[in-house]
C-alpha cells in the first residue's frame, strides 16, 4: 500500500519541483507544469464509477498521451480513470491499492512528460532511462 509520503518523497526528489495548489488541492509542478496532484473523488465521480469507486486517497498523474494512458490503465490494477478525464492525458491512482514501486514509476513518468525536454533528457540519461 502506497501513501502520500511515497508520492511526496518521489515528487520532491525530482529536479526543479515545487509544491503548489490546483483547485484547492496540493500538487507538484516542474517548471510550472503540474505532474502529480491530490484528486479526491467528487459526488459525480462516485456516481459515474458506482460500486467500482474506491475509498481512500487518490492521486492524479499526467501521462504522455492517450496511448500511454491506455497502456497504464491496462497494466496497473490500482490505476483508473473517470469520465471527467476522457479527453485528458492523466490517470488516477488509488494509493491504498498501489505498491510504492508502481507509484514511483508513475510519478517519475509523469514528471518526465511534463518537464522541459532538456531537463527530462538529462534526468533520463543520468538514471539510465532510455
Amino acid at each position: 500500500m502506497a501513501t502520500w509520503d511515497d508520492v511526496i518523497g518521489v515528487a520532491t526528489s525530482l529536479p526543479e519541483v515545487e509544491e503548489g495548489t490546483s483547485w484547492g488541492n496540493r500538487c507538484w509542478k516542474v517548471k510550472g507544469r503540474t505532474f502529480v496532484w491530490v484528486r479526491p473523488l467528487g459526488k459525480k465521480d462516485r456516481a459515474d464509477l458506482g460500486d467500482a469507486a474506491p475509498t481512500g486517497e487518490i492521486a492524479g498523474v499526467r501521462v504522455a498521451d492517450r496511448a500511454d494512458k491506455q497502456a497504464v490503465l491496462d497494466t496497473y490494477d490500482a490505476v483508473f480513470t473517470i469520465p471527467h478525464f476522457d479527453n485528458y492525458d492523466a490517470v488516477l491512482i488509488h494509493l491504498d491499492a498501489a505498491e510504492p514501486a508502481v507509484v514511483e514509476e508513475l510519478v517519475v513518468d509523469a514528471w518526465l512528460c511534463m518537464a522541459p525536454p532538456k531537463l527530462a533528457a538529462q534526468y533520463a540519461a543520468d538514471h539510465d532511462l532510455g
